[in-house]
């Protein structure tokens, strides 16, 4: 087989950004979660709970969800990291995750429209979900080999804003032609892919799991194409030898003190800005009345500022290093956290507007260009600064750690945020706690060396 140029492989590690970024941008934040929500509220409303109270119960289910399900990838995250480290082995670790995304997503199609099967639903998502994220740490732990210390900042921003990119434009293609409003049109006013589906089970926002699932097995083509696999190291895998690795790792961690410190605050602002994520859409549902098509509207919005962001970011980040690019974006994110929290359909900081004000909304699609564009260029600039703190010889077990750190705790947002919902019965209240989250996060930055851990 003939060797693969560095530039494809590093083009074939960008395609799995644009292959798997449209689950976390049409399925979590912009039209499958805000979808659940809007099912599961008109399911609560139809037992009889009061309006805000049914709204406030969807959120909170959602989150609780979300909850389960970064325990689940938090603790499997480092295991299955040095699992392919002592093997030496990712690809099949990618294959089997990428079927899981798949499956996950193409069950969306059977999410009935009247939200009898809301279990269902969950499960199917957090099921995709999983595979993803799981995913992610292998290709994670291949960034290091596709630079040198100082190209992988802008490696890695552009591989988050083509990713972006890959989101908007499924994102709008779903909008175009896939997705129906209230009157039963998508957004040019077809009829569900030129009326082969049909509006009135909502097959149209159905389809966007199976969209989701074909788009993923289209584009890893060049991933599978021209991304390779090291050698083989010839050791054999096991969760004994993995679990070894882990634990010495772990011991390890209190005399590395800008790794283990790093760790812990990334662990906190990480969690915020999925918090972002994850509820962002269903903010703009329940809080401002937003519709599932407004609401993808606002997505593409969000996705174009983070693909352009994500790559001045990358520039940013090979001039400056990554700490302080993530510093100012966390700081930004402060901002739209507070603003979040003091706004609604017919108020701002308490100030009444006037009935029909187009000034929640303003201010709702700025918010979204932050939040997607500060959130892209913080988590490349993240990834980069966990690549200066890894150990080179087992980048993937590294990565598992930043992923059992991303992901162990990755319950506490979805969490707060649900029981912050359910203690005020207010929706936007519930987003509060990730305010605290990004403050101790950027605190604890203080003690992370920019270059790394020290060498001995």
């Amino acid at each position: 087989m003939a060797e693969v140029s560095l530039k494809k492989r590093i083009w074939g590690w960008f395609f799995f950004d644009w292959a798997s970024q449209p689950y976390h941008t049409v399925l979590l934040t912009f039209i499958f979660g805000p979808f659940f929500v809007s099912l599961a509220s008109e399911n609560f409303l139809a037992q009889g709970v009061e309006t805000e109270l049914a709204k406030a119960n969807a959120q909170a289910m959602w989150s609780f969800t979300l909850t389960i399900t970064g325990l689940i990838i938090g603790f499997s995250a480092p295991v299955l990291g040095a699992m392919a480290d002592t093997g030496g082995r990712r690809i099949p670790w990618i294959i089997g995750f990428s079927l899981m995304l798949v499956a996950g997503a193409g069950g969306l199609w059977f999410t009935a429209p009247d939200g009898s099967n809301l279990t269902w639903m969950l499960m199917a998502f957090a099921l995709g979900f999983i595979g993803a994220e799981f995913a992610l740490i292998f290709i994670n732990g291949q960034l290091p080999s596709l630079g040198t210390e100082e190209e992988i900042g802008g490696i890695s921003g552009s591989a988050f804003s083509f990713g972006y990119a890959g989101g908007v434009l499924s994102l709008f293609l779903l909008l175009l032609v896939f997705v129906e409003q209230p009157n039963g049109k998508t957004l040019i006013g077809l009829d569900p892919l030129f009326g082969l589906l049909d509006s009135d089970t909502r097959e149209g926002t159905r389809s966007t799991g199976p969209f989701v699932a074909i788009w993923y097995i289209v584009f890893m083509i060049p991933y599978f194409l021209w991304v390779r696999d090291p050698k083989p190291t010839g050791v054999r895998t096991s969760v004994a030898t993995a679990l070894s690795r882990l634990w010495a790792s772990i011991k390890g961690l209190p005399a590395k003190r800008s790794l283990a410190t790093y760790l812990g605050s990334s662990m906190l602002y990480r969690d915020a800005l999925n918090g972002l994520y994850s509820f962002g859409g269903t903010f703009a549902l329940l809080v401002l009345d937003f519709s599932v098509v407004q609401v993808g509207v606002f997505g593409i919005i969000a996705a174009i500022g983070a693909s352009v962001f994500s790559y001045v970011g990358g520039r940013a980040d090979t001039r400056f290093g990554p700490k302080p690019v993530v510093i100012t974006s966390i700081w930004v994110l402060i901002g739209v956290c507070f603003m979040l929290v003091n706004l609604s359909r017919d108020s701002m900081f308490g100030i009444q507007l006037t009935e029909g004000s187009m000034a929640p909304d303003i201010v709702f699609y700025i918010c979204g260009v932050l939040i997607g564009g500060m959130g892209g260029v913080m988590q490349a600039s993240s990834r980069t600064l966990m690549v200066r703190h890894c150990d080179m010889d087992a980048p993937t077990k590294s990565f598992g750690l930043y992923g059992l750190t991303g992901r162990a705790t990755a319950f506490i947002a979805p969490f707060l945020i649900g029981v912050a919902t359910t203690v005020t019965g207010n929706t936007q209240l519930g987003v509060s706690p990730l305010l605290a989250l990004f403050l101790l996060g950027l605190i604890m930055l203080r003690w992370v060396n920019p270059k790394g851990e020290p060498t001995a």
